[in-house]
């Protein structure tokens, strides 16, 4: 099984977010998702927020930012 992530950089935002989150599993990476993006970005946790957000998985490790 690949490694998957969601990368807050490639979803243009108000906040310029930089959060990257990884995980083993669709469920484990769905679940820390969701609670980043209602903590975070004010996000109703929905079906559809759930939908978009699970579109966005991608396999792998989000790439690194030159500083």
């Amino acid at each position: 099984m690949a490694r998957k992530y969601i990368d807050c950089r490639e979803t243009p935002s108000v906040s310029g977010c930089t959060v990257a989150i990884s995980a083993d599993t669709d469920e484990e990476l769905l679940e820390a998702a969701v609670q980043h993006a209602v903590a975070v970005h004010g996000h109703h946790d929905t079906p559809e927020l759930r939908q978009q957000i699970k579109a966005s998985f991608k396999e792998g490790a989000p790439k690194a930012v030159a500083a």
